[in-house]
């Protein structure tokens, strides 16, 4: 731990170091640039009051940023092989590392009074450590090692304004950051945004002991908006697109609608449970693997072998598909209002077929169909609104024109509780090194 004189003097002189890749991560707003200022700085004095900065010179720190992601399209088919998109957002996780001799990784995150201390000796899954950030840094250091990859040892300090539980990824952030700082530090940024997100993954499934799918972890590591192809799994098909509103009146909007996502597990796992009993019903493990047309010609017989419902869902699957590859087509023209058009008619496809907006174990608890009609009210057919991520509760999403933008927060944080309203930029950049973009 260091001195309040040490840490000031620290802290002062890195703003002018660092200003032009915060304008880049950022946007050059000056309110929007002096609050990102001061995040850094009070970044600064957390790595400061919590370790030591002997020998600390201005070449032995690196600064790190990480962003969350929105999922714009795709919703709940990327378990069945499908397609998806989504995009890096101006949320992010930043973090000052120094690296150390010491074969040990420590990490402090802002939030959190426990120091993390991963010994790399011993890279081994530890039950204790299911469901916490050490299993997620133990996980990423060990997928790295068996790949062939340098691990060394650093010291961490965190900071995220990624809201957990928001649907934007902040585990995903997380792990992609740890691998970026490793990738810097010990290999010379030889790791490609596609096996970042794969080894996140993996530490995610084995270490942290949760079944998550990849386009979490891609939408953080490759940054921009992004059309992922889950249809070969050990060769995922990226392609990234310029950001359609960069000069637009638009903007991307994610609204915390309220509901607890406790005891929705089940409800979470029904959803690839029931799509893949109609999959089994072709001999097939996912629907990606079953012909859309050979699934209209059975229909009949199929409402004999599984419930309604998995069928619904699985007509959401496949109409989904397809308005992924138009969407792609439409960002790769910057046709940004027949893409407003098929995020709507996604949004709808959610809400009655894949019906994920509130969960049968508790109807009159609906917070994200009242955020969705506060939405269509107030937009009247202009930009687009749908539920954001796994649904049933938590956040939905929102493409709000500029002139309505006020009314619309007003009228959701009214509805839904005082700053429930995240006004979002796409973000160019994944995980990067600051001094890598300066």
């Amino acid at each position: 731990m260091s001195s309040n004189t040490d840490q000031t003097n620290f802290c002062a002189k890195l703003a002018p170091l660092y200003e032009p890749a915060l304008v880049k991560l950022y946007g050059n707003d000056p309110n929007t640039l002096q609050a990102s200022k001061e995040r850094y700085q009070d970044l600064c004095q957390g790595y400061t009051a919590t370790f030591d900065l002997a020998n600390l010179q201005n070449d032995s720190f690196y600064f790190f940023s990480t962003p969350g992601r929105s999922e714009i399209m795709g919703n709940h088919t990327d378990h069945q092989h499908g397609r998806v998109i989504c995009s890096a957002i101006s949320l992010d996780i930043i973090a000052l590392v120094k690296p150390i001799s010491e074969p040990v990784i420590r990490l402090k995150s802002k939030d959190y009074n426990k120091v993390d201390e991963i010994d790399l000796n011993d890279l081994n899954v530890h039950a204790d450590e299911i469901g916490h950030s050490a299993a997620l840094i133990r996980g990423v250091c060990a997928k790295l090692k068996e790949l062939g990859y340098k691990v060394g040892g650093f010291e961490c300090y965190t900071s995220a304004n990624v809201p957990s539980g928001s649907g934007l990824s902040s585990s995903a952030a997380f792990e992609v950051m740890i691998i970026s700082i490793i990738d810097k530090l010990y290999n010379n940024n030889v790791i490609n945004p596609l096996l970042r997100a794969q080894i996140a993954q993996y530490a995610e499934n084995v270490y942290f002991d949760k079944p998550c799918g990849l386009m979490d972890q891609c939408g953080c590591s490759f940054g921009g908006m992004i059309k992922i192809d889950f249809a070969n799994s050990k060769d995922v098909n990226v392609e990234q697109f310029k950001n359609p509103f960069a000069n637009s009146d638009y903007h991307l909007v994610i609204s915390k609608a309220g509901g607890s996502h406790a005891d929705l597990t089940n409800d979470y796992a029904d959803i690839p449970a029931e799509m893949r009993s109609v999959s089994h019903c072709f001999g097939k493990n996912v629907l990606r693997e079953v012909a859309e047309a050979d699934f209209w010609r059975r229909l009949s017989q199929l409402r004999n072998q599984v419930n309604d419902r998995a069928l619904l869902r699985s007509i959401h699957f496949f109409s989904e598909q397809e308005r992924v590859e138009h969407a792609g087509q439409c960002l790769a023209k910057n046709d940004i209002a027949e893409f407003l058009k098929l995020v709507q008619a996604s949004g709808q496809s959610s809400w009655q077929l894949l019906q994920n907006i509130y969960s049968n174990q508790n109807p009159l608890e609906q917070p994200i169909s009242i955020a969705l009609a506060v939405s269509a009210h107030i937009l009247n057919g202009q930009g687009a609104y749908r539920v954001h991520g796994g649904g049933f509760a938590g956040t939905i999403q929102a493409y709000v024109p500029a002139n309505l933008l006020a009314e619309y927060k007003q009228t959701i944080d009214a509805v839904c509780g005082a700053n429930s309203v995240l006004d979002l930029q796409i973000r160019p950049y994944g995980a990067v090194c600051l001094e890598d973009i300066i």
